[in-house]
């Protein structure tokens, strides 16, 4: 039987070893915090209890299917539709619902913006075609080389989803007013990026949600690791937690296992499941040299035996932003909320123009509000409620966030009371706050939440790949790694690798 070590716990660390046991693979996997699940987790204080970190659940589908695909049955969680979609308020005093059907979507435009509603229906005739095109092409495969991605194709698709454009501009070819462009490019914000850096293949995201709903995990995204763990536990998987994993063990051009206690453990292979920079520090260093995009130089025939004569060339990268994040208990419910609301600023563009090129924190910030008991009753004690508060911050750990996060986190808790949840301050019995500097502290590269930032130079092909090096036994899965963050598309890198993996240990016996 194949012996294989996962290095972290995260939901891609998971994935991996869903699959891999249901393979036959008996897999350990090192989790150096007390709990697995990495970003998707549960803050809790007493019977209050709220997601960590992700809380909107896109393509159910994929996430549904590659569960089934590790042999768990779908019915082992329960996903709950969300409708509205979510709620987009303005400081116009407009509010926005996105909805699920494609003709009460574009009728909810006209009434907002009229002239506006055929725009709509006429992005998503354009993107019902390309995105199952773009799906296939750039979420379900791999590319470990650049000749693979920039095929006649890919090219003509990459032109057709607006690739050499940003997300922005991509989405105003087809609406006028900026409160539109915003609702329907904010969605990069999911994964860090800001909508003017994020390529415009990202306009899969708007569809996306519009096509497919937007949903919400019952009890909250923090069970999925919990479920996943209990399922590895009844196979026989070793899950090792309160554990660092101090170096990997590279000879001949493969990767044989890791150190960890100061013990050498031997593996046929081994998947990182950390923030892929992070990957440097556990290689040998005499693997490396300089800077740039992280590949081997030298000959493929020098690193598939013998001593590898190539080095890996050190990374540069580039983290996603930061976020404070709010967590609060609040002894009252709200009538008429939803799930998902956004809360923008006079101008969203300028906003995270403070934030990704200044690394300001803006004076008029926009954020994001979760509240579970709008669809679950469930999520918080009777009568009161849960919530979460996503505020876009620089990714700059180093900044005073002892200081800066209790301001800015009543400044947006002044505004949220004032434009949709009224009575919120008063009602409020817990409060906790989550800065970059804590998200450095927990592992995440730069203080980002999202993994590497989604723009071009580390989208596609530029970003690391399931298989990042051409070392043997080596592979990776995270938010860091292609195709790129959201617990969906992390779970389909993780399904990417653990291909990847399989074929190598088959075609090496």
């Amino acid at each position: 039987m194949k012996q294989v070590a996962i290095v972290g716990g995260g939901i891609g660390g998971l994935t991996a070893a869903l699959l891999l046991s249901k393979h036959g693979v008996q897999v350990t996997l090192y989790e150096r915090e007390a709990k697995v699940g990495g970003r998707v987790a549960f803050e809790e204080e007493g019977a209050y209890r709220i997601d960590q970190g992700p809380t909107i659940v896109l393509l159910p589908e994929m996430l549904t299917g590659i569960l089934a695909e590790g042999g768990l049955p779908p019915e082992r969680l329960e996903l709950l539709r969300c409708d509205p979609l979510c709620r987009m308020h303005f400081r116009s005093g407009r509010t926005l619902s996105k909805l699920g059907g494609l003709s009460e979507q574009a009728a909810e435009i006209e009434r907002h913006y009229p002239g506006e509603g055929g725009a709509f229906l006429r992005f998503m005739e354009d993107m019902s075609r390309l995105y199952p095109l773009g799906r296939s092409a750039f979420l379900e495969r791999g590319y470990q080389r650049r000749g693979e991605f920039f095929t006649p194709a890919n090219l003509v698709l990459l032109a057709r989803l607006r690739a050499y454009k940003r997300l922005r501009s991509a989405v105003g070819q087809y609406f006028r007013s900026e409160e539109l462009i915003d609702a329907f490019s904010l969605q990069s914000l999911y994964i860090g990026g800001a909508p003017f850096r994020t390529p415009g293949i990202y306009t899969m995201l708007p569809y996306a949600e519009n096509a497919f709903g937007i949903w919400m995990l019952k009890g909250g995204y923090g069970r999925l690791p919990e479920i996943i763990s209990r399922e590895l536990l009844e196979r026989g998987a070793r899950i090792i937690t309160g554990t660092e994993v101090q170096s990997l063990i590279v000879e001949d051009g493969s990767c044989r296992g890791l150190v960890t206690g100061g013990m050498e453990r031997r593996y046929d292979a081994v998947l990182y499941n950390g923030d892929f920079p992070h990957l440097e520090g556990l290689l040998p260093q005499a693997l490396f040299r300089g800077g740039g995009k992280p590949e081997l130089s030298g000959s493929k025939s020098e690193l598939s035996g013998g001593k590898p004569q190539g080095r890996i060339r050190r990374g540069k990268f580039q983290p996603s932003s930061g976020c404070l994040l709010i967590y609060a208990g609040a002894a009252k419910r709200w009538k008429d909320s939803t799930v998902h609301q956004f809360f923008l600023p006079d101008s969203l563009n300028m906003n995270l123009r403070e934030l990704f090129e200044q690394k300001q924190i803006s004076s008029d910030p926009s954020y994001y509000v979760f509240n579970p008991v709008a669809l679950d009753e469930e999520a918080a004690p009777p009568g009161e409620s849960v919530l979460y508060f996503l505020v876009p911050v620089p990714a700059e750990p180093a900044l005073n966030w002892h200081s800066l996060a209790e301001r800015l986190a009543d400044k947006v808790l002044a505004d949220a009371e004032q434009r949709g949840f009224p009575g919120l301050r008063a009602s409020l019995r817990w409060r906790k706050l989550r800065t970059p500097a804590d998200a450095q502290r927990s592992g995440l590269f730069g203080g980002g939440s999202f993994g590497l930032a989604p723009v071009l130079s580390q989208s596609g092909v530029f970003r690391p790949q399931p298989k990042p090096y051409p070392l043997r036994g080596l592979y990776a899965a995270g938010a860091s790694i292609h195709p790129g963050g959201g617990v969906p598309i992390v779970m389909q890198g993780a399904k990417l690798a653990v291909q990847e993996m399989m074929k190598e240990m088959t075609d090496n016996g």
